[in-house]
């Protein structure tokens, strides 16, 4: 038996034993070097080797990787990567530029007009009012007295404190929850439901397996790499978007893809890119015409049909609806077969290829490891839908190595779950009775723009609120949202907008009050490391005093709920470092109930150090849905059926003409071949870059390795190129209807043809912010993206899809602002 297996093994006596040689230790913990303190911890508990020492510096962490800070004369120096950090991300080596970035915002500011005037005065100077500095109790009083106004005039609906965006590590200092707890004691606020990342799939997954599947575990590595023969990759980029967490990452699932390789497992990559992950796994490249992802599964699934490869057993034992799709695939409701020949004339791969992918996935244990892009598209319900129904055709669904998974290029989906406690933070509380409806969250401009209007979602009707307050801490809605030219005309609506912020990001330069945060690293914290596994449990020890003027967000919103009454229901009476050792508590607590002896809270936070919890054999062999495959009727799924549902009677109940009962494909509402394409032929896709976290670092010294001609670069095929007149490096103005964007030419052959690809969050900055539809002088693909819902029934971003033109750009070059603070040639 192995260590981690005997330190899950703690008996009772050991457990009470070496408690108490870690209690003795404590008393002597402040005369003992940080290394010391943590050696004689680890041999209090010999068999639990899960304490390793911060040998230098001060211990924290990040959404890209646990690390220890080097300190110097009260700055932020340098950082390195924890030691046993399995694929270490560069992208920590950024620390310190967060915390003494120019753009830092120093003081508590208003805007002018909205300061002189009062709330909703000259909302249309937005993004190019001066500011005016505040005093923090200044600050505070403000935005207090406006929550008080706002509820006491309009009511909570008339607040939208949802707050979204991917915030930074720690669960004490959750900004969203800390905000939601403030508004609830407040009277409530409206809410949002769903995100941009996975809005479609979120709705559809419970109507198909009965759950949401995009975050929910993964057949676990070790039984993937064992027992795939096939894996694809569908849609997805992983080697890029696995360097980073919600929480901290525990790096686990970039190992996974690379034993594949040295295995020798046949990996594919559909995309209209061959990304990153494709090769650097030497993986096969199908690149389809984008947005088509739909009509190239049903293909594959036809093929299936009609050469009877499907699982026939499977489909009967295992799902209801397989007769009315099956119809639908052979064209019995409208004359048209989705064979591949019908496939390949719309997606662009020919029907000989299509026909042999289906063969081989049948004839080999087959993961399909599929990407969330291809449902942030325009009936993008359908995509996932589609997959799951095609896994099922095949009939390896609760297999070892087979299946499907919409995870594995997340968060380390797949990394086998320890065995301890799982921290909680602050919640957000009790919402108040009669609290308002949420609204999808990509919905938020529609809802600003149209108070009163009516929409469908999920098979109810919810109706806008008239907003008349929008607080955002933790996110950048400026940067994520579609249509940024739309959302900044819906976004003069609300009287006041409160950010939280600390740099000077669009979201705050369009704000009427802004409250300096302070960065992860200025603060006190804890996190889990590994959203799948749980492995870990990081102390994030404050690195550096708050820089300038700026709190963190527990003393922003303690101040203000003390401002409007509720300090004590805030703060529970609880200091910062008194709600970390609460929460430690109750994890440790939970952690010696699975017979894991953990140190209190005094010697767990003295010795820099962080847990390691151990793994059970029996958990790295896990497989999704093997209960329900073993035994459907003890283990059905939450459907109304309890089994996959590739026709839902509850979905055709709702009557929605854009969500029909069973996967179809339905014309999207830009693409290639319709009306748009004439003007802008170009289709336009949008990736995740490796060089930030969505807009997170874009005002870093990454920008050198990968801005061109210092603007985000877009990756353009060689013979679009050469139509154009566009080499390598060429400034290129892309453009349509909705907005125009600046951006750096890359040319190459790892694109297809007609397709051009923009990485998501170059933050946005306007060459006339009084121009409507100015340029975006620094390249943010949302100036391009349509701003409308998936469908009815998920009402999810359509962020991935777009029809453009380019030209290269002939005009005097302007200087890219949209990293300079908007206060730079102000005197305050």
């Amino acid at each position: 038996m192995d260590n981690s297996t005997l330190s899950g093994k703690l008996s009772r006596r050991r457990f009470l034993s070496a408690s108490g040689a870690i209690a003795a230790a404590f008393f002597t913990a402040g005369l003992w070097p940080k290394s010391a303190l943590a050696e004689a911890i680890a041999k209090a508990l010999p068999e639990f080797t899960a304490l390793r020492a911060a040998r230098e510096g001060v211990l924290s962490a990040a959404h890209w990787g646990a690390f220890e800070a080097t300190i110097t004369d009260g700055r932020l120096i340098r950082v390195k990567p924890i030691q046993d950090d399995p694929a270490a991300n560069e992208l920590v080596q950024m620390v310190p530029e967060q915390v003494h970035a120019a753009n830092r915002i120093r003081c508590p500011m208003a805007r002018k007009s909205w300061l002189e005037g009062g709330p909703g005065s000259h909302t249309e100077l937005r993004g190019q009012d001066q500011w005016v500095r505040l005093s923090w109790d200044k600050a505070i009083s403000l935005v207090g007295d406006e929550i008080l106004r706002i509820q006491r005039q309009h009511g909570p609906q008339a607040i939208y404190a949802g707050s979204y965006g991917w915030k930074s590590v720690g669960l004490l200092h959750n900004c969203q929850a800390l905000l939601k707890r403030l508004m609830n004691l407040a009277g409530g606020f409206l809410g949002y439901t769903g995100d941009y990342s996975t809005g479609a799939a979120q709705i559809i997954m419970p109507h198909v397996v009965g759950s949401i599947e995009v975050y929910e575990q993964q057949t676990t590595w070790p039984n993937v790499i064992e027992h795939s023969q096939l894996v694809v990759l569908w849609g997805c980029n992983p080697l890029v978007t696995l360097r980073n967490s919600w929480n901290v990452p525990d790096h686990v699932g970039a190992g996974g893809f690379m034993a594949l390789k040295k295995k020798g497992t046949r990996i594919i990559c559909i995309d209209p890119v061959k990304n990153e992950s494709a090769r650097q796994l030497d993986a096969e490249w199908i690149a389809p015409r984008p947005y088509t992802d739909c009509a190239l599964m049903m293909g594959l699934a036809h093929t299936l049909l009609v050469e009877k490869r499907h699982d026939i057993d499977f489909i009967r034992d295992y799902t209801v609806g397989f007769e009315p799709f099956s119809a639908y695939l052979v064209g019995e409701q409208d004359g048209q077969a989705k064979d591949a020949d019908w496939a390949a004339d719309l997606c662009g791969i020919s029907a000989a290829a299509i026909r042999q992918l289906a063969r081989d996935m049948a004839s080999q244990r087959t993961m399909i490891m599929a990407g969330w892009g291809i449902q942030r598209q325009h009936h993008g319900e359908q995509q996932h839908w589609m997959l799951v129904t095609l896994a099922a055709m095949l009939g390896q669904i609760g297999l070892p190595g087979g299946g499907f998974g919409f995870s594995y290029h997340y968060s380390s989906g797949g990394s086998p779950r320890a065995t301890g406690g799982v921290l909680s933070g602050m919640t957000a509380g009790k919402a108040p009775k009669g609290a308002p409806t949420p609204i999808p969250v990509a919905r938020i401009a529609d809802c600003l723009a149209n108070p009163g209007k009516t929409i469908a979602h999920n098979g109810r009707t919810l109706t806008y609120p008239d907003v008349k307050m929008v607080y955002v801490a933790g996110g950048n809605t400026l940067q994520q949202h579609q249509d940024i030219n739309n959302l900044i005309k819906a976004w003069q609506r609300p009287e006041t907008i409160v950010v939280n912020e600390p740099y000077w990001t669009a979201t705050a330069r369009y704000a009427d009050i802004v409250l300096p945060a302070t960065t992860s690293y200025e603060r006190n914290d804890l996190e889990m490391g590994g959203d799948y596994s749980g492995r870990y449990i990081f102390p994030m020890h404050q690195c550096v005093a708050p820089q300038h003027e700026a709190r963190d967000d527990f003393a922003i919103f303690s101040a203000l709920a003390a401002h409007i009454g509720h300090e004590q229901a805030f703060t529970e009476g609880k200091t910062e470092l008194e709600w970390l050792e609460a929460m430690y508590e109750a994890m440790r607590r939970q952690a010696a109930i699975a017979d894991v002896a953990l140190p209190p809270f005094p010697l767990f936070w003295s010795s820099n150090n962080y847990v390691r919890f151990p793994l059970a054999e029996t958990d790295q062999q896990w497989v999704r849905f093997a209960d329900y495959r073993e035994d459907p009727l003890m283990n059905p799924l939450g459907t109304p059926s309890g089994k996959i549902e590739i026709t839902s009677e509850t979905i055709a109940a709702m009557g929605y003409d854009d969500s029909p009962a069973h996967p179809t494909w339905m014309t999207p509402h830009e693409w290639y071949r319709g009306p748009e394409a004439e003007r802008f032929p170009l289709s336009l896709s949008s990736g995740h870059p490796v060089n930030r976290l969505h807009s997170q670092l874009d005002n870093t010294s990454l920008r050198d390795n990968y801005a061109v001609a210092g603007r985000e670069a877009v990756l353009i095929n060689r013979q679009d190129a050469a139509l154009r007149g566009i080499r390598p490096g060429d400034l290129v103005r892309v453009w349509n209807d909705r907005g125009q964007v600046l951006v750096g030419a890359v040319v190459g052959d790892d694109i297809r043809p007609g397709v051009i690809r923009i990485n998501e969050g170059a933050w946005y900055g306007a060459l006339d912010a009084a121009v409507p539809g100015s340029l975006c002088i620094n390249g943010s693909v949302n100036c391009l993206t349509f701003d409308i819902g998936s469908s009815q029934l998920a009402q999810g971003s359509c962020g991935q899809m777009a029809q453009v033109q380019m030209e290269k750009y002939r005009g005097e070059t302007p200087e890219n602002t949209a990293h300079r603070s908007p206060v730079d040639d102000q005197r305050l």
